[in-house]
């Protein structure tokens, strides 16, 4: 008898054990998701897509970016290194540098070769310009490395960032229809990407085209097919059903980010990573991480009350719950820990807005430059403006001393003329935005996301619901609420079900899998947790 109960004991104690951390954690990004969406489509959603998430998981209603600029690179950057881009660099996709004079890319890298089916200047990326870690940085570093990390995305930037510095891999898709990667990771593909690529996955897809994946009535939630806040994809048939065959043969195998089938061909090459590198198949954690792009560039092109968008959250919902039925089947269901989050909103179409008689515009960026230029000139009798992008003026420092004119007021009289613009509501100087105190809300939002080496003289809020983009579709990028709120959905081991309505911030999501995983926190974070998914 006492023999069988200590044998009872220490199967106890083995699987208290086993269960201290999860096999797998899974960091799902979708790029342009505002949590709006999980509310306007729910009565089409199926149950096993994102109704289980939030049903059988911990939902944050209230859950924001806490910075501008809110684009895809930085929100990929701060969701896994729980900091903000003054502290881990990625101030923007791409952006004017001060410090060296160039325009750079987020995951530019030109020590490094493209490796697979793509060209050159698709896979000359790295993690070298993000200068904090990431949680799978630290997870990297807690396991001695033993844990694999790997990053997939149909962008570089949407793979590289997350998977962090020491990724066993980053894979991208590219404009022939493949994945590929960088000699940052090693000097050849796996034998499996090689594989899923000679397969030519993406070519099903094209070959059958895109048509609604349910009767046109369930899409009430849109607005009607063809109208005129949406533009056009490659130029082709506004309204349904898309022949992608037409679009491949003018392009290139890239039309298949403009669909929702990008979406679908992630799940397919996540799965076959999953198998391939047996990650969550020992008791040392994996990390996985999935972007899911398609709904930035529809949201892009056609808007946020489009048909198009609709069936492409529909779509994701049903390739959620396939990928959730392969993770309960070949890592179990209580041996994996994911969350789901966005890197950003996106804000409504500023044409539909004004039809709807609210008094806004959209700014061509291009407009703004030359209008800057011309007040430059005739005010100073030169072009003081070294460029504008990003919402940022940055100043030709050396003509303006070669001129012998004052910095400060150079900066001052920009400043007053920016504040005449219509779409303008603060204009912060570089000297402001380094002394920010909590006391306004967008200076500390846009503090957050300023790097001095980096960023410009002067940095323009426009005022909320003006946009800087074309008349169809949308953009994002501002610190106001239709950009900065976004899903966040814990799912899995060791969390239980509840919801929370407080107001919570994109950083907190790193530190909080960090202590879930009892690891370092990544160095560069606030180290401040979402306390609700540690009470089970």
């Amino acid at each position: 008898m006492k023999r069988l109960l200590q044998v009872a004991v220490l199967g106890l104690v083995s699987t208290v054990s086993a269960q201290q951390k999860p096999k797998l954690v899974i960091g799902i990004v979708v790029d342009q998701m505002k949590m709006e969406y999980l509310y306007r489509f729910s009565d089409d959603f199926s149950n096993d897509g994102f109704k289980r998430l939030m049903n059988d998981g911990y939902t944050f209603h209230n859950m924001h970016y806490n910075y501008m600029p809110t684009y895809t690179a930085p929100g990929h950057a701060s969701v896994f290194t729980g900091t903000t881009p003054d502290i881990h660099g990625i101030v923007g996709n791409e952006w004017f540098n001060k410090a060296t004079g160039k325009e750079v890319y987020c995951t530019d890298d030109a020590s490094v070769k493209t490796i697979g089916d793509g060209a050159e200047s698709e896979g000359k990326m790295s993690p070298k310009n993000l200068q904090a870690t990431t949680i799978t940085d630290e997870l990297k570093l807690a396991t001695n490395f033993k844990g694999k990390v790997i990053g997939i995305s149909l962008k570089d930037r949407g793979a590289i960032l997350p998977a962090g510095h020491f990724a066993n891999g980053a894979f991208w898709y590219s404009r022939t229809g493949a994945f590929i990667s960088s000699t940052f990771y090693g000097e050849q593909l796996p034998g499996w990407v090689t594989q899923f690529n000679n397969e030519k996955n993406f070519q099903k897809y094209i070959d059958k085209g895109w048509d609604l994946l349910k009767p046109k009535e369930t899409y009430n939630e849109s607005l009607t097919d063809n109208n005129p806040y949406e533009g056009k994809l490659f130029k082709k048939t506004p309204f349904f059903p898309f022949s992608l065959k037409e679009m491949y043969a003018d392009n290139d195998a890239g039309v298949l980010r403009s669909t929702p089938f990008g979406n679908n061909l992630i799940v397919e090459f996540a799965e076959r990573a999953i198998a391939a590198e047996a990650l969550g198949k020992d008791n040392v954690t994996d990390f996985l991480t999935v972007s899911f792009s398609s709904t930035d560039y529809i949201g892009h092109t056609l808007g946020p009350r489009s048909i198009e968008l609709q069936d492409a959250y529909l779509r994701l919902d049903e390739s959620i719950a396939e990928f959730l039925k392969y993770l309960d089947k070949t890592v179990g269901k209580d041996n994996y820990l994911l969350f789901l989050t966005a890197d950003h909103a996106g804000a409504e179409n500023v044409k539909y807005l004004k039809d709807n008689k609210y008094d806004v515009d959209n700014i061509p960026w291009k407009n703004i430059e030359t209008e800057l230029t011309d007040f430059s000139t005739k005010t100073f009798g030169v072009n003081l403006l070294l460029n504008y992008s990003n919402y940022n003026v940055f100043l030709n420092k050396e003509l303006i001393n070669s001129k012998g004119l004052d910095l400060s007021k150079v900066k001052e009289t920009f400043k007053e003329y920016l504040y005449t613009q219509k779409y303008v509501k603060r204009v912060y100087t570089e000297d402001e935005i380094l002394a920010a105190s909590g006391s306004d809300y967008f200076l500390k939002a846009i503090a957050k996301g300023y790097d001095p080496v980096q960023n410009g003289e002067l940095v323009v809020l426009f005022k909320p619901a003006y946009v800087e983009y074309s008349g169809t579709g949308t953009t994002h990028g501002s610190p106001y609420s239709y950009d900065t709120h976004v899903p966040m959905l814990f799912y899995g081991w060791n969390i239980k079900k509840g919801e929370s309505h407080d107001k919570k911030v994109i950083t907190q999501i790193a530190p909080t899998i960090a202590q879930k995983l009892r690891i370092p926190f990544p160095n560069g974070t606030e180290a401040e947790v979402l306390t609700e998914v540690f009470n089970k």
